[in-house]
């Protein structure tokens, strides 16, 4: 992840390949690393504008069933999920994964991550019994092509940890946080976006199981890493921050949950659609009625 104070100039270049670039198959691969780059630095409106442009332009040039228009689909996927626009997703992956499929086969670290995704997309929902099959195809096939050491192998585990527990099954789910964030730590040291999800998923289950000062602390743990990686206004903070100020009010400390929440509330609404799962969380919380377990 690039810091936020680095972003002005990183931008410019890629604004600057766009508007630059006189081959059209050209400009459909820069608008997308564009949109990519915006989505990660949390501006979601500039990057689903772009990103429905952009696959009308590859519908255009490539053909509605080529890898490139699934590549498109599956940015404009990852794109939804954090905006709330589940649905749309939904669909954007599957048409993805069968242009992926009908191209590659079913074993291509494509389809994997099309099959993560897919994972990541149910668990936002809360359907963690629908894509949990998901997530544990795409560690079965980065598996077979790359060995279970591998950091493909162990990004993809957190994302089925996360379905795991949410399936009732947190003991399966430790286990493959734990086997994920050896492999992270051994190639990336201390510092790492994948490490903080881990650190946060830990503790989401340390939370399930009423450890609240575990789970706190392994929350605020991996606040503070993602802060440090994306800047304390990124959207990708809020379910940290919901999930700590939760296990803050059920210890019974609620001065100290009304800042978390509020914070969410605050870094989330100018982004996400107004019934966002965690957004809800967030204002249900700050009004300190449900929310009674984490957020993951």
């Amino acid at each position: 992840m690039t810091p936020p104070r680095e972003s002005e100039p990183a931008e410019a270049a890629l604004r600057s390949a766009v508007a630059h670039s006189r081959d059209p198959a050209g400009r459909v691969d820069a608008q997308v690393t564009l949109a990519r780059f915006w989505r990660e630095r949390g501006d979601y409106r500039r990057a689903g504008v772009l990103l429905a442009l952009t696959l009308h332009a590859a519908e255009r040039i490539y053909g509605a069933d080529c890898p490139e228009v699934a590549a498109v689909c599956n940015e404009w996927g990852v794109l939804g999920k954090y905006t709330g626009h589940f649905d749309r997703s939904q669909g954007l992956y599957l048409r993805a994964l069968a242009i992926c499929e009908n191209t590659y086969g079913s074993d291509h670290d494509t389809v994997a991550t099309l099959c993560h995704n897919l994972g990541g997309l149910a668990h936002a929902r809360g359907t963690h019994h629908e894509g949990e099959p998901w997530a544990a195809r795409s560690v079965s096939i980065r598996t077979r092509l790359h060995g279970p050491d591998h950091l493909l192998v162990a990004a993809d585990r957190p994302a089925w940890a996360a379905l795991l527990d949410g399936c009732g099954r947190p003991g399966d789910a430790e286990t493959q946080l734990r086997a994920a964030l050896t492999v992270f730590q051994h190639v990336h040291g201390a510092e790492h976006y994948e490490i903080a999800v881990s650190t946060h998923n830990l503790a989401a289950i340390q939370h399930r199981r009423g450890h609240h000062t575990a789970a706190i602390n392994g929350y605020t743990r991996a606040l503070t890493l993602k802060a440090r990686l994306l800047g304390g206004s990124h959207p990708d903070l809020a379910t940290t921050l919901v999930n700590l100020a939760t296990a803050h009010r059920q210890r019974g400390d609620h001065d100290q949950a009304a800042p978390h929440y509020a914070r969410a509330v605050a870094i989330l609404t100018p982004h996400v659609t107004p019934d966002h799962p965690t957004l809800s969380a967030a204002r249900r919380g700050l009004s300190l009625s449900g929310t009674e377990g984490p957020y993951a």
